[in-house]
């Protein structure tokens, strides 16, 4: 992608000024705009070394988007044709079905539960870097659309469907990963279950999803680039790697359960502070499939960290060899997990809850 010089960073900027186009919007019709300036900029890094399964991955992807941007437009002219205005939308039963299928439409582009089902098959087609964009930077621009929702004086029913909708999101990605030997398919599974716990955050206030969103992005990027340095694919290679470097394999690992919310790692951090506001709320039985889905992710991760280390061999334990030096992103990425969430609590930073 970056060989191709100036296109590679042509299709990256068309990219992010669709999501910054998109989030800036006041009206539907700028909103829509934005996000098909970002899919424009985005479908060509997804299919930038020809392989047959990026171009497969991108087609399916393609689709899925282009049936989101149809929901959001239906929804939005429907909305349109009850209140005759995008910015003042009135609480009737008609309006309250539009606003489900332009959340609807949002949901899918994010790919969370019940709209899921394309996101694991597409990204276990992709290149490590497309991974990275689609896992992070392509679910902001509709999780802060999903905010301006929110800001609504909307319906007690419309944030219960949300709620249920985020705690289904959380079980799906529990479940869903724990069959799965592609890595690229458990970190989307895993993508699935964060995003219904940045859905119910946003039923919290908007600094707990944003707060969760940014760690969650800066896990997953500590993660997708040291996989891609690494270039590991399948589960098999994380055994390999512990036969040849046992702190990448062990970095790698920490980053990993890090993502699943082990405590007290970075990632635990964002899922106590959205836990102890939801406490508090209205929709507080919703954490319990929360955390049942977060439990259930953790679960797949422990289990293949014990696999891997239950069946390598002693040997390569004694063997100087096998230290690696680490490298840059490893180093970063495993202290930022490790230390993250403490230098956190004891800046105050958790302290606005």
């Amino acid at each position: 992608m970056f060989s191709s010089l100036p296109f590679g960073f042509l299709f990256i900027f068309t990219m992010i000024f669709g999501t910054l186009f998109s989030i800036s919007s006041s009206h539907w019709l700028g909103i829509w705009a934005g996000l098909e300036i970002n899919l424009i900029g985005f479908l060509p890094i997804l299919v930038y070394q020809k392989s047959m399964s990026e171009s497969e991955s991108a087609v399916k992807y393609f689709i899925v988007q282009a049936l989101g941007s149809s929901l959001l437009m239906f929804g939005s002219l429907s909305s349109y044709s009850v209140s005759f205005s995008w910015e003042n939308v009135m609480e009737t039963e008609f309006s309250f079905l539009a606003l489900l299928i332009i959340m609807s439409g949002l949901i899918t582009k994010m790919g969370m539960f019940p709209f899921h089902y394309w996101l694991p098959s597409v990204m276990a087609g992709l290149p490590w870097i497309s991974c990275m964009i689609l896992a992070t930077w392509q679910k902001i621009a509709p999780l802060l659309l999903v905010n301006s929702l929110f800001e609504l004086n909307l319906m007690y029913l419309f944030m219960m469907i949300i709620c249920l909708m985020a705690s289904g999101s959380s079980i799906m990605g529990g479940v869903g990963g724990i069959n799965q030997t592609q890595v690229r398919a458990i970190l989307a599974y895993s993508s699935i279950g964060h995003l219904g716990w940045m859905m119910f955050a946003l039923s919290q206030g908007v600094w707990a999803m944003k707060m969760y969103l940014s760690i969650y992005i800066l896990i997953s990027l500590c993660i997708f680039l040291n996989l891609w340095h690494m270039n590991l694919n399948m589960m098999k290679n994380l055994s390999m790697l512990m036969s040849s470097s046992t702190y990448s394999s062990n970095a790698v690992m920490v980053m990993l359960m890090s993502l699943g919310g082990l405590p007290p790692l970075l990632g635990f951090i964002s899922k106590w502070a959205v836990i102890v506001m939801g406490v508090n709320s209205v929709f507080w039985s919703f954490l319990f499939m929360l955390i049942l889905g977060s439990v259930m992710s953790l679960f797949y991760y422990l289990s293949l960290y014990f696999c891997i280390f239950l069946g390598a061999s002693k040997k390569f334990f004694l063997n100087k060899s096998n230290l690696m030096k680490p490298n840059f992103f490893m180093s970063f990425g495993l202290m930022l997990n490790m230390v993250g969430g403490i230098i956190l609590i004891l800046t105050g930073v958790l302290m606005e809850i």
